[in-house]
């Protein structure tokens, strides 16, 4: 069984006082279903799971007094199996975003407080989805985003212990090499975690088997049922929109583009005919963002210009999944010719976003250009990703003009060992996922 960091997120929210029911969002096939299903039958006497697409039978019960003992009896009704002790249940709602009235009953929930509830969905808010609940329980209910593995659970799922990401970590924190025979094992390691990426069915089929073909099936199955979804949910006129701006990602990448072209959409494309479609895949969790600055420097979200943006897909697996057959031989074997670029890049946004970071960059049509700026240890810290090794040109051009940008260093990501000189910290691209402090 996969081990996921959201395990210690609930235990904290099981023991917090007058807690909230909790609603888990995040794309679809991340392992938000298992995950809690796993954290429930292991912390509680008695478990009741609804899931509101496998059996819509449950939609009524929502439909008439969300009284919390009326919900008891109806539910009884439907699943005699189920036991209600206070403080010893939990009541799963799963794929809540198929019953908006469950969504609303969380409130009563809240004020009844006998019970601990957790609803789950995968496109909660997404345009032309359903509709929306009576009130949404404002105040009532913990909002937690799930992601994909990130690249120390893929770590995890590998065999590699505590003790060897400790030894990593005490390397970056100490600023000296990681050794060498753990340095290639990480790459190595890193290299898989690109071509797998993180959805739970995948990296299980990568462990147990290795079958890179059977990896690559799974990822194509994820990214039609994903197209299939933009067809099924989304409003008639909008989807033949979403389904080729969803398709055009990978072109979108492998130019050395400054911000996302609707152009490369489809000839003649606008914002205006496309920036919904663009909008439900975002919200569907399936690409984040990364926004262009006026300025590097903080507040990053106060420097961010709104219509100037780059996009990645959130899992960078989906996204090589999305690419033509060989890619996936091309990367493990170091041979990623002109798209290396693209793809470390996915990468690192990958990481970041998984670790709850935004995304931002800097460019200037004076040629100025920095992959990633972000916030590290109280300061603005600009982020340059190489696939390989490469020159910090723009990076150091701008530590040279501190009267002008007012940013703390550089960390440079590539195919390096640990180093520094002056402000410009070194690290190899695996060990990006330690880059956690805001």
């Amino acid at each position: 069984m996969l081990k996921r960091k959201i395990e210690n997120v609930l235990k904290e929210w099981k023991e917090m006082p007058n807690k909230s029911p909790l609603i888990i969002k995040g794309q679809r096939q991340c392992g938000k279903t298992f995950s809690v299903m796993a954290f429930a039958e292991k912390n509680y006497k008695h478990v009741v799971y609804i899931n509101f697409v496998k059996d819509p039978r449950y939609v009524s019960v929502f439909g008439g007094s969300l009284e919390v003992d009326n919900l008891l009896v109806m539910i009884s009704a439907l699943m005699p199996e189920a036991v209600f002790v206070p403080h010893e249940t939990i009541i799963i709602l799963d794929e809540i975003q198929d019953c908006p009235e469950a969504r609303t009953a969380l409130k009563f929930f809240k004020e009844d407080g006998r019970f601990d509830v957790v609803g789950t969905g995968s496109l909660l808010g997404v345009k032309g989805y359903g509709k929306q609940p009576r009130s949404v329980p404002v105040g009532a209910e913990t909002l937690l985003e799930m992601h994909p593995l990130d690249f120390e659970e893929f770590l995890w799922a590998n065999g590699i212990s505590g003790r060897v990401i400790d030894t990593l970590r005490e390397c970056f924190i100490s600023e000296t090499p990681v050794p060498e025979a753990l340095h290639n094992r990480m790459w190595e390691l890193m290299l898989q975690y690109t071509v797998v990426g993180g959805m739970p069915e995948v990296v299980q089929k990568f462990v147990s088997t290795k079958q890179m073909n059977a990896v690559l099936a799974l990822q194509r199955n994820i990214i039609h049922s994903y197209e299939d979804d933009m067809i099924k949910y989304a409003d008639n006129k909008d989807k033949p929109l979403i389904r080729e701006c969803f398709q055009s990602i990978p072109k979108q990448l492998s130019k050395e583009n400054k911000k996302f072209q609707y152009s490369l959409v489809k000839k003649g494309a606008t914002a205006a005919k496309f920036a919904g479609s663009l909008q439900w895949i975002e919200d569907a969790g399936i690409v984040s963002r990364c926004y262009a600055l006026e300025l590097p420097e903080l507040p990053l979200s106060g420097n961010a210009i709104a219509d100037v943006f780059k996009v990645y897909m959130s899992d960078t697996g989906l996204f090589v999944g999305m690419l033509e057959d060989g890619t996936q031989y091309d990367i493990l074997q170091g041979d990623l010719y002109g798209y290396k670029g693209a793809i470390f890049e996915n990468l690192i946004a990958d990481i970041f976003v998984k670790m709850g970071r935004k995304l931002y960059y800097y460019h200037k049509d004076s040629g100025l250009e920095i992959d990633f700026v972000t916030r590290y240890r109280g300061g603005c810290y600009l982020v340059e990703v190489k696939a390989t090794t490469g020159n910090t040109k723009s990076a150091k051009t701008i530590l040279a003009h501190p009267e002008k940008y007012h940013v703390a260093g550089v960390i440079k990501l590539g195919k390096y060992n640990i180093g520094k000189v002056d402000k410009i910290l070194t690290i190899p691209l695996y060990l990006g996922f330690l880059l956690t402090e805001m």
